[in-house]
């Protein structure tokens, strides 16, 4: 199964706005990913397309996530959605 980690850039972290285009992102890649933090283990990984998942995370700037996904188009969803966390997204 591809993963990829990623360091969350925004400075709120992975809260509102952050959150909600990572979603908008996540439902519309054609794989299921799934997020967790790093060092969380598989089982406990969240929806990443779900905001409630998400928000649950707590995921704070500089945080890493660890996103894991299956089937075609799972690297290409999973790089996408790391250049997504990696940028300050409150900076625009």
């Amino acid at each position: 199964m591809p993963e990829r980690k990623a360091t969350i850039a925004s400075r709120v972290g992975l809260h509102a706005r952050p959150a909600s285009i990572f979603v908008e992102a996540a439902s519309d890649v054609p794989v299921e990913v799934t997020i967790a933090k790093e060092g969380t283990p598989v089982d406990e990984a969240m929806d990443a397309s779900s905001m409630l998942g998400l928000m649950s995370l707590g995921a704070e700037h500089g945080d890493v996530v660890v996103l894991r996904a299956e089937g075609d188009g799972a690297d290409d969803a999973l790089d996408t959605l790391v250049k997504v966390l990696e940028t300050d997204h409150d900076a625009e």
